[in-house]
């Protein structure tokens, strides 16, 4: 055979038949490689926000974030010919779930952290999430939890309460920290169902520019009265901002809002269960805090209860 003849091809120069993977097989990588992809990149989240809070108020910080995702989504939109919502009520469900998901989630848990809640247990707070959506969508968008779901989210938040609790520290617990860590929690719950109830499907673009656009509204009068608005703008600050605007509100919510489309909310909800996880893992990699042999336990709970929740 001449050395120089591509590999594949025979002899007679007929190229051999490709290997092509099976349907089923693609399909589950596809389904196994968008949830994977959305827990590393929102977990991410909390270490942006560690970088980036000390040089601007939380409601300032996220006002800015929203404005770089309006800037850098509007023009892809108007160039691209993006679909727009046909109707004012499709917008209007459409804005509603920004301000819930964006606004009230987002602004819930960085004013948590600015008001001197430790991280670990706002995720602790917010990690409740799984189990409220569970609760709340069987009466609303008529799932069914089984048994071994119920089974799946108790362990889950079994796994995230130990991870947390080796570096859980009660200092700087505010009324305020508590109220703030609440607003979080119900608002990505509500967030979360809302969406998947009224506007489970439309183009990411220009949904992208109505739901920052709309969190931004929310935010805007709680900056302008309780903060000075006032950046230090810092290379740490600069990176953080980068990193949230681009990873975060443009690369992990278009693919929470493709899972919301495609998945029932209880399995959808679940994923974050991991993201205090990996949060705790990126730490021990990137600032050295200590990981335990519990919090290892924990993690394996939290991963062995997202998988009895997701699976068919």
């Amino acid at each position: 055979m001449n050395p120089f003849t591509p590999r594949g091809e025979l002899r007679s120069g007929l190229r051999a038949p490709s290997v092509q993977p099976a349907p089923h097989v693609a399909k589950a990588d596809a389904t196994i490689a968008v949830p994977a992809l959305f827990v590393l990149l929102w977990s991410t989240g909390f270490i942006g926000a560690k970088f980036g809070l000390p040089y601007a108020g939380p409601f300032t910080f996220l006002i800015l974030r929203f404005t770089f995702v309006i800037v850098l989504m509007l023009p892809a939109a108007l160039l691209l010919r993006a679909r727009w919502p046909r109707s004012p009520r499709e917008s209007a469900h459409i804005a509603i779930a920004g301000m819930l998901l964006q606004g009230g989630y987002l602004g819930g848990v960085f004013a948590a952290i600015a008001a001197g809640m430790p991280a670990g247990v706002v995720a602790l707070v917010v990690g409740l999430q799984p189990i409220l959506t569970a609760l709340a969508a069987a009466p609303l968008l008529k799932e069914r939890v089984s048994l071994r779901q119920w089974a799946g989210l108790a362990l889950g938040f079994s796994g995230v309460t130990l991870v947390v609790s080796q570096k859980l520290s009660l200092d700087g617990l505010s009324a305020a920290g508590i109220a703030w860590a609440a607003l979080g929690l119900l608002s990505i719950t509500a967030g979360t169902l809302y969406q998947k109830r009224f506007c489970p499907s439309f183009d990411l673009r220009t949904g992208t520019v109505i739901q920052f656009a709309a969190g931004t509204l929310l935010l805007l009068p709680l900056a302008s009265l309780t903060e000075t608005m006032h950046v230090r703008w810092t290379g740490e600050f600069v990176f953080a901002l980068a990193w949230l605007v681009l990873v975060l509100s443009v690369g992990a919510l278009s693919l929470l809002f493709r899972l919301i489309e495609r998945g029932e909310a209880t399995r959808v909800s679940s994923l974050f269960y991991l993201t205090p996880l990996t949060t705790a893992a990126m730490a021990w990699f990137i600032f050295g805090e200590t990981l335990n042999l519990p919090g290892l336990i924990g993690m394996a709970m939290g991963v062995i209860g997202v998988a009895l929740v997701v699976r068919k």
